[in-house]
């Protein structure tokens, strides 16, 4: 059985390909990436792939049993983009579509949620064998800016006290290569986030408790944070969508406590203070 990777060089996607090749052979793992080259590391067959362009698709597509569809990164595109894909892969013969959406996507408010919901339905429409991931915040999200956190001497955003259910990327991956490599899964929509929910207080706390700095969390105003994250250098229209996340996180949009995604991987989630640790190591 052959199983294709899109997006395969990306963060996620270059963990679910290492994940599978502990499950699978490596040569029924085929990655379909812009720039095969870029893939070479991966030690798997690279196909030129491009999500905007459907001319291209079916071809790259033929052989492959199994689709991991890794969600786009084009926000505002990616409906189309999916829609294409997915049309493409029943033209070529594939037999099932694995696709990443997001938690809770059907209620979420959450700006990003509306693509991925158009995609379920257009998946569940397709007439191919789906299952759908719905990804959780990865905590590499917010640990990310630990390091202006440490500068400033403090973490700031519109979360309030809204609880976090995330999980590290590697999380998801292999959750996602254990769904590609075994049976059980046809038809499944599977809610998946970290074992343990936390504030953004709490990750203030916990780069505190790590460096012996004193670092607090800021709560702010939507719109001062995004004008915040605009001074930094960020786009407007992604200063503003990223502000809007925090908030709908203070709403309880990123929280699950149903343990599905430990359940899947066999093992519990990688904790927020082992992120931590790893990002506080990659600074230093």
């Amino acid at each position: 059985m052959k199983i294709g990777i899109t997006a395969a060089t990306g963060q996620l996607g270059k963990l679910v390909v290492e994940s599978l090749k502990q499950k699978v052979a490596s040569e029924n793992i085929v990655v379909l990436v812009r720039t095969p080259e870029k893939a070479s590391d991966l030690g798997v067959e690279a196909k030129a792939f491009d999500y905007s362009n459907k001319a291209t698709q079916v071809e790259a597509l033929k052989g492959i049993d199994t689709l991991l569809l890794i969600s786009g990164s084009e926000v505002g595109q990616r409906e189309v983009q999916h829609a294409n894909v997915i049309a493409s892969a029943k033209g070529a013969g594939v037999k099932k579509i694995v696709y990443t959406s997001l938690l809770h996507a059907d209620t979420s408010t959450l700006s990003l949620a509306v693509e991925h919901v158009a995609t379920e339905k257009n998946l569940k429409e397709s007439g191919l064998t789906y299952t759908i991931l719905r990804n959780g915040w990865y905590t590499e999200n917010y640990t990310g800016s630990i390091g202006g956190a440490l500068a400033g001497g403090a973490f700031i955003g519109s979360a309030g006290d809204g609880k976090i259910s995330s999980a590290a990327r590697i999380d998801f991956a292999e959750a996602a290569a254990t769904v590609l490599a075994t049976e059980g899964h046809d038809g499944k929509v599977y809610e998946l986030a970290g074992d343990t929910a936390y504030t953004l207080t709490d990750l203030a706390a916990e780069i505190s408790a790590q460096t012996g700095k004193a670092i607090l969390y800021a709560n702010l105003p939507e719109a001062e944070y995004a004008k915040i994250l605009t001074s930094f250098g960020l786009p407007e229209f992604f200063a503003q969508a990223i502000a809007s996340w925090d908030v709908s996180a203070s709403q309880g949009d990123l929280f699950d406590d149903s343990k599905t995604l430990s359940a899947l991987i066999g093992r519990p989630t990688t904790s927020l203070a082992e992120t931590v640790k790893e990002t506080l190591a990659s600074l230093s």
